[in-house]
Order: structure tokens, then sequence, then C-alpha cells
């Protein structure tokens, strides 16, 4: 059975605008591949803690030797790797705020980021260990900033998950939601399209 793993990073749930478009995109996909299921990690309203110095020392640690809060720790960072394990492909709803990625989603890029299991050192430099599939990213906007020194999302994403083997990226833009009806409605119209394209 196929498996779509949609993670949305909207502080406002279902109702943002990136979480519309992940939906959107997950039910074209779902109708697409029949059978197939849909895991959802909505990073609003089951927020990752963010890393901290105990936590990120525990993931270094042998299990014996954890304290329970990294063990807690890291669970929480084995099933969201376990998760991007599993899916074939994966979709994320990425609003920008204040010119970068929401907290809780570099949160959840933290706890991903495991030397050992996501990823390792090698002489030639880090090597990402999980297995490639296609990423797609749904940047919600509400200024104009594609292909401008203002964008720090798409590079930081797409680095991000070249880093653990994801290399598949593909972006599609909402922007210009904030710069009233007639340009929000231009963008998600626009947006849809590639949707429906992508999802095919």
């Amino acid at each position: 059975m196929k498996t779509l793993l949609v993670i949305k990073s909207s502080l406002f749930n279902g109702s943002g605008q990136s979480s519309k478009l992940v939906d959107r995109f997950a039910a074209s996909w779902q109708q697409k591949n029949r059978g197939a299921r849909v895991v959802v990690r909505d990073l609003a309203a089951d927020p990752v803690a963010h890393l901290s110095a105990e936590a990120f020392q525990g993931f270094a640690l042998p299990v014996e030797q954890r304290s329970p809060a990294q063990h807690a720790a890291a669970a929480i960072s084995d099933s969201l790797i376990a998760e991007l394990k599993q899916a074939d492909a994966v979709a994320i709803g990425l609003p920008m705020y204040n010119f970068t990625v929401p907290s809780t989603f570099k949160a959840w890029m933290d706890h991903v980021a495991r030397v050992g299991v996501s990823f390792e050192y090698t002489e030639n430099g880090p090597r990402g260990l999980l297995e490639s599939k296609p990423v797609y990213v749904f940047a919600a906007r509400g200024g104009q900033y594609q292909g401008t020194e203002a964008d720090t999302q798409t590079g930081l994403v797409r680095t991000f998950l070249g880093f653990i083997g994801l290399a598949d990226v593909e972006f599609v833009y909402a922007e210009g939601l904030g710069m009233g009806e007639e340009a929000a409605q231009r963008a998600l119209a626009e947006a849809g399209e590639r949707i429906e394209r992508l999802a095919a």
C-alpha cells in the first residue's frame, strides 16, 4: 500500500493556506492512487518540542544510558524519522513567517537530523541515509519572494532535505496572498493547477 506523509506547519492548523494547498494535493494524490493511505503530521496540533541540550546529547548515548527525558526525545525523533522512511512520497505545507520557516517546522527538522540515523559523515562529507522519494513543498506567502534574496526558505528546505537523502524536491508557490483579493485568487488558482499536474 502506497503512503503519502503530509506535514502541516501552519499556526492555523487546517485553515491556513499552506494547509489547504497540501490537503488539496493529498486528496488528488489519493484519488489517483486508489487504496493508498495518507498519514498527517500536524505540527500546530501536535508540536515537536524545541531541541534541548539534554535531548541532543541523549541522541548520541546508548539506550540504557539515557535519562527519562532523553528516552522521550529519542522516541519522538525515531517516530518522525520512521514516518519519513515508511512514506512513498511526502507533502509539506509551509507558510513563511518573518522570512523563514515556522519554528515548529524547524523543531521537526532538528529531531529528524540524526547522525548515524538519517545522515552520516564520510571522508567526502555528509551523506543522507534516507531512501530518496518525491517531496512536494507547498509554500504559501503573503508577499512576492520567489527568486529574491528574501526567499530564505527554498534553499534552507531543499538543502536540509538533500542532507538526509531526499533530493527529489518540488516547490509549489502561492505568493502575494496578502496583496489583495485579486492577487491572492490568482496565486491560489495557479498553485491549484500545479497541484493537479503533480498529483497525476
